[in-house]
């Protein structure tokens, strides 16, 4: 069955918790087959402060991470 991209509406700052508790759950439930990608988009962006360079990582889409997975798959991950 084709993957579909999903929006999953999270708390500001959790992007990261949600994404790895996705991957725990799929593992567990061994969906792992109908899970695709599970994206926190970010971009890196580049500050000077105090006169000095820094790179730092800023979210794209605060509170969203973007999934891709099977019909099947939403169904069972949604459920739980």
């Amino acid at each position: 069955m084709a993957k579909n991209w999903y929006v999953i509406h999270t708390y500001a700052g959790f992007e990261g918790r949600v994404k790895t508790s996705l991957l725990e759950r799929a593992t567990q439930m061994g969906l792992v087959e109908k899970l695709g990608q599970v994206l926190v988009p970010t971009e890196d962006v580049i500050e000077i402060k105090d006169g000095k360079r820094r790179t730092s990582r800023r979210k794209f889409f605060p509170g969203y991470v973007i999934v891709e997975l099977d019909g099947r798959g939403r169904v069972a991950i949604k459920a739980g």
